[in-house]
């Protein structure tokens, strides 16, 4: 028989977390976990931020810095988080910027006429991280004004105020992680490089600046004007290429945009890489089974139109017309839906026959001509 430890279950035995208590009680439900992986996702959900306003058309610089005491600084170009009262629900009066820094899911994410696709890849925004930081401070330059706040383990600490007059528009946020949720709190340098040279290429123009103030090391600039076609490069990086400059495909239909690049290089097995919204998706999903098989396809139906294969002696599978590829398949969807325990694979129906349509003609396109 089970022990009854309780004899009275009412309403003073529900527990009830307000604002960003939830978040640091359970913080492994918000980030993933507290270990290295979670640390480094704080830097990761206010980057996407500044990501989505250059996705939007508004900035084009990103830096990011880690000083000496292990607290990072994020600035971009972009509009500026809005400072005005907000207008009507829950949290009318209060600043829109305290809003977005103290409450779960709020944001332009959320309102298609302000962001059409973003990224991030739990959605609970900088409010997250203001919640697991011992200190919190942010700086929005908007309507010719400088906008401060500041906030200690979640709660605000300084009200917004003016501190002066701006030139130009955007936002500066500066963290240091809490301690007492992190099992770690020194930020690995290679573990943000790679993941910010991954936007870059994924979006490309975008300058991003990484800093470590912890060493003499110089400033590195990450920027790819030539995008996906430069991130198949760096991967065929030591290899032979079979053709030189890689294929690239990009288009949009239905509000969702494709890109893919790819090139053959002298080796035996392929290396595929996918992304939905800049996030990275190792288990793929309907976007990688839309391009594999518009790959196929395109192959097995320009060998037949052309009659290379007349005496029927061999026959063309998926593995041997990826063998040797190196591609990167990125998709902007306006509503991602991810799958999977650890949601690294895409689950949207309709991108699948979407990729694989707009693949194939782009292949067939090709072949035709370059019949070489």
């Amino acid at each position: 028989m089970t022990e009854n430890t309780s004899h009275a279950y009412t309403a003073d035995a529900i527990g009830v977390l307000e604002g960003l208590e939830a978040v640091r009680k359970r913080p492994a439900m918000y980030i993933g976990d507290t270990g290295i992986r979670g640390l480094h996702h704080l830097v990761y959900e206010v980057v996407d931020n500044s990501v989505d306003e250059v996705m939007a058309g508004f900035g084009d610089t990103i830096q990011v810095t880690i000083h000496i005491d292990n607290s990072v600084t994020v600035i971009d170009n972009g509009r500026g988080i809005p400072v005005d009262p907000m207008k009507d629900g829950t949290h009318k009066g209060k600043s829109a910027l305290e809003v977005v820094m103290t409450v779960l899911h709020a944001g332009g994410k959320f309102n298609h006429s302000v962001y059409k696709v973003s990224g991030g890849l739990h959605g609970v925004g900088v409010s997250c991280v203001n919640a697991l930081s011992k200190w919190l401070e942010v700086e929005v330059k908007r309507d010719e004004k400088i906008y401060y706040m500041a906030f200690e383990r979640g709660k605000t600490s300084t009200p917004l105020e003016v501190r002066g007059k701006a030139k130009g528009t955007g936002t500066r946020v500066t963290f240091l992680p809490d301690p007492d949720i992190f099992e770690e709190v020194v930020f690995q340098s290679e573990i943000l490089i790679n993941r910010l040279r991954e936007l870059a290429f994924l979006n490309a123009g975008l300058k991003i600046i990484f800093t470590d103030e912890r060493n003499d090391e110089p400033s590195i600039t990450l920027q790819y004007k030539g995008g996906l076609e430069e991130f198949v490069k760096h991967l065929n990086k030591g290899k032979e290429p079979i053709h030189s400059k890689p294929i690239f495909i990009s288009k949009s239909k239905e509000d969702i945009q494709v890109e893919v690049a790819l090139q053959y290089v002298k080796t035996y097995y392929e290396q595929v890489i996918s992304f939905a919204n800049n996030i990275h998706t190792p288990g793929g999903g309907t976007h990688i089974t839309g391009f594999r098989s518009a790959l196929t396809r395109s192959i097995t139906d320009w060998i037949d139109k052309n009659n290379l294969n007349k005496k029927k002696n061999f026959s063309v599978t998926g593995d041997d017309t990826r063998e040797g590829l190196t591609a990167v398949v990125s998709i902007r969807h306006p509503n991602p839906q991810f799958e999977g325990q650890t949601k690294d694979k895409l689950g949207n129906s309709e991108v699948q026959g979407l990729v694989n349509s707009i693949v194939y003609s782009a292949l067939q396109e090709f072949f035709e001509q370059n019949p070489r």
